[in-house]
Order: structure tokens, then C-alpha cells, then sequence
């Protein structure tokens, strides 16, 4: 059963130049009346339904306007760590993955909330995550503790596994490592037969995905963080660059071509917390990548209020004050942020959701005194830009 609750009395702040401009809280959703977190929020290509993952095994599916419950695709029954919608509109526009711990990667239509297809290592090899591209767009690529395994998903055969690349000897206590993955894949944008895969053990590792994919012959190049890889993403008009956070809060920006380093900001966390007057940031959610080189960190506290941090990444790189802050949302720590593009919430005046430990998820929404009701980012530089040459991935699994 979901439960909505009005919530209209917290506040967003968005400040730009002297001026704070303030959103409400339009609603909230308690996703169970237990005690489940909610992991991951996104949204279908042309945001008629957005996917919540929770720590129940679950993927539940709500409007991204109204906060109407849809339905929930079950099956998995180990944690689900990535979840995505499919690219490509036009031929399986109602397709939903997610992997697991489970050692699975699933394929949901979610019209009828059921499985379609199911890829199995066989091995007990927990996901952490995966990515859909390739030369000809056929690959599948899913990211392990010790390897990365990649398929043809046309027949679900498994075409390589390249477990050479990255360290295996993972040390990390797992409560540090709580909600992160072990290994993360990505085909990079506009050039779908480069895959990138970053790891705990601090390498970022390129590949060449054309031929018989092996270690030996297709590994092009090795980037080195030296530090424990939370999270990775693509910036600049042409995908060229990579923003890296670690998982001790640092934030870094390279040249994945070339594997130079343009910024390396060891104290991000301190800066992002000197910068505002709420308490300490304690952790990074995210980065906001819009388009072009524009980048901000999401950072948050444990007591839920988040804030969106502008990074300067020319010369030795910097963090400017709090652009955004959401408070008062969520009362434990904030795991996923998903900020609504101007022509999907824009009319309705809807800035994006927000989901967390504490079960919840927010949708934030412009205060109806302000005279920027359309705009969910008025004129601040946080909005979505529309991508320049973007190939769209063509795949789908049955």
C-alpha cells in the first residue's frame, strides 16, 4: 500500500547571484511502511513513468507528476544495484533493466510489471552494474567484484570476460562500501565500441570492444585515481571528459582519451561544507553534468538536506557556494536525486525528486508565489541541455 503525504510547508532555496528563489515540497511518498531505502530513481525516455529501486529486492514505478503508484517488477532476490530504462525509444520503448547481487541482469516490461528476459552469470557473481553498447550496438557489459563480463544480448551469450584489468584482492570493509558499487561499466557516448570500467581498487580502465574482446589486446589504457571509485560520468559537448568520486569524497575531472587530469580537488567535502550554512556535507549523492562543461556536485548531510555545488573545473579547480539547497525533505541520508528537464516539469512547475534511507520520496515543485512558477530551475545554469550528436543505442532483449 503507498501512502502520499502534503508536505507543503519545506522549502528549496536556489540562490542566484543575491537572490533566493524557493520551491516547495510538493508531496512525499512513503514507498512501504517498512523500513526499506530507496537506491536509485529514473526515468523513462519520455517521463511518463520514473523506476524506484529499494533495499526490499523491488522496483516500483510511479508518475513523475502526479506521484501515482503504477506497480512493482518483481524477481530479484539479492540487492538491486542499477537500474535503467531502455534508450531507445522506437523499439522497446516499454523496457526497464535492473541487476542484482543476485548475479542477474533482468529486462521488465512494464506495462504488465513482468520479467521478458533474464541474463544469469551462473557463478554466483553479484552485478553492480551494466551498460548497453558495442560497435553495432549488441553488447551488454556487466560490472563484478573481480571482472567485467561482456554478452551479446541478442542470444544472451557470453562473449568475454576480462578479469586481468583491475586488482582482485578487494579489501574494503563492506559497511564503508554500503549502497556503492564494486565495479562500474560505461560505453562512452559517440563512441559505443569504447567501454570504460571503474573499480574499488582506484583504476579506471579503457577497452576497445571491437574483434574477440580480451585483457591482452584491448585494454588501451589504465587511469589511476589511487583511491576506492564511487561514482563515474561523462561531461563535454563531445563526452571527452570523466568526472570521478571517490569514496572518500573526493572529485576529480580527466581526459579519458588522453588520461590527463584537469582537476583534482582532494578536499571537495570541506569545500562543498564552507560554502553553505547548513552542517557539515557528509557525503556526495551525485554529480549534475547539464551539458556542456558545466558540472556540480550533489552533496548532502545525514539529517537528508541536499545541496547542488558548482564546480570551477579551469586551472586547479574550485567549489562555489550552494546554488541549490533542499531541505527538510528527508530525515536520513539521500541516496538518489533525479532533476525533471524544464519540458517535461517545467508547466507544472516541478524540479525533480529526491529519494532516501528514510523510505521517502520527494517531489519538489516552485512556489506558487514566484513569479518563475514555469521554470523549474528559473534562470539558474542547472538545466538539462539538450545533447549534440547523441547516438541512440539500439537494443532489446527478447
Amino acid at each position: 500500500m503507498e501512502r502520499e503525504e502534503e508536505a507543503s510547508e519545506m522549502e528549496v532555496e536556489v540562490q542566484n547571484q543575491r537572490q533566493v528563489k524557493k520551491f516547495g515540497l510538493k508531496n512525499s511518498i512513503q514507498t512501504n511502511f517498512g523500513s526499506d531505502y530507496v537506491f536509485q530513481i529514473v526515468p523513462k525516455f519520455d517521463w511518463t513513468a520514473i523506476a524506484v529501486s529499494l533495499s526490499t529486492n523491488t522496483v516500483k514505478l510511479y508518475s513523475p507528476v502526479t506521484g501515482q503508484y503504477y506497480g512493482e517488477c518483481k524477481g530479484h532476490s539479492d540487492t538491486v544495484n542499477q537500474i535503467a530504462f531502455s534508450s531507445d525509444s522506437a523499439v522497446s520503448p516499454h523496457l526497464l533493466h535492473s541487476c542484482s547481487s543476485d548475479g542477474t541482469i533482468r529486462s521488465w516490461d512494464t506495462r504488465s510489471f513482468q520479467q521478458v528476459s533474464c541474463i544469469d552469470t551462473g557463478n554466483d557473481q553479484e552485478i553492480f552494474s551494466f551498460s548497453y553498447g558495442g560497435a553495432s550496438d549488441h553488447l551488454l557489459a556487466g560490472g563484478c567484484k573481480e571482472q567485467v563480463l561482456l554478452w551479446d544480448w541478442r542470444n544472451s551469450k557470453q562473449v568475454a570476460c576480462l578479469e586481468e584489468s583491475h586488482g582482485d584482492d578487494v579489501t574494503q570493509d563492506s559497511t564503508l562500501l554500503r549502497g556503492r558499487c564494486y565495479s562500474q561499466v560505461r560505453f562512452v557516448p559517440n563512441n559505443p565500441n569504447k567501454l570504460l570500467s571503474a573499480s574499488v581498487d582506484g583504476l579506471i580502465c579503457l577497452f576497445n570492444t571491437e574483434g574477440d574482446i580480451n585483457d591482452d589486446d584491448h585494454l588501451e589504457s589504465v587511469i589511476n585515481i589511487g583511491t576506492s571509485i564511487g561514482k563515474i560520468g561523462f561531461l563535454g559537448d563531445c563526452y571527452k571528459k570523466l568526472w570521478c568520486l571517490t569514496h572518500i569524497e573526493t572529485l576529480s575531472v580527466w581526459n579519458w582519451q588522453d588520461g590527463s587530469c584537469e582537476i583534482n580537488l582532494e578536499k571537495a567535502r570541506e569545500l562543498a561544507s564552507d560554502s553553505w550554512t547548513q552542517d557539515n556535507v557528509d557525503y556526495f549523492v551525485d554529480c549534475h553534468c547539464p551539458g556542456g562543461d558545466d558540472l556540480w556536485m550533489i552533496g548532502g548531510t545525514c539529517a537528508g538536506t541536499i545541496g547542488y555545488f558548482p564546480v570551477n573545473c579551469k586551472g586547479s579547480g574550485s567549489v562555489g557556494s550552494a546554488e541549490a539547497i533542499l531541505g527538510g525533505g528527508h530525515i536520513d541520508v539521500v541516496r538518489s536525486v533525479l532533476r525533471m528537464p524544464c519540458e517535461y516539469g517545467g508547466a507544472a512547475g516541478l524540479f525533480g525528486w529526491t529519494g532516501g534511507e528514510d523510505g521517502r520520496l520527494c517531489c519538489w515543485k516552485s512556489d506558487e508565489n514566484s513569479t518563475e512558477i514555469n521554470r523549474s530551475w528559473t534562470s539558474s545554469e542547472l538545466v538539462v541541455k539538450p545533447p549534440k550528436n547523441r547516438k541512440k543505442n539500439r537494443h532489446s532483449p527478447y
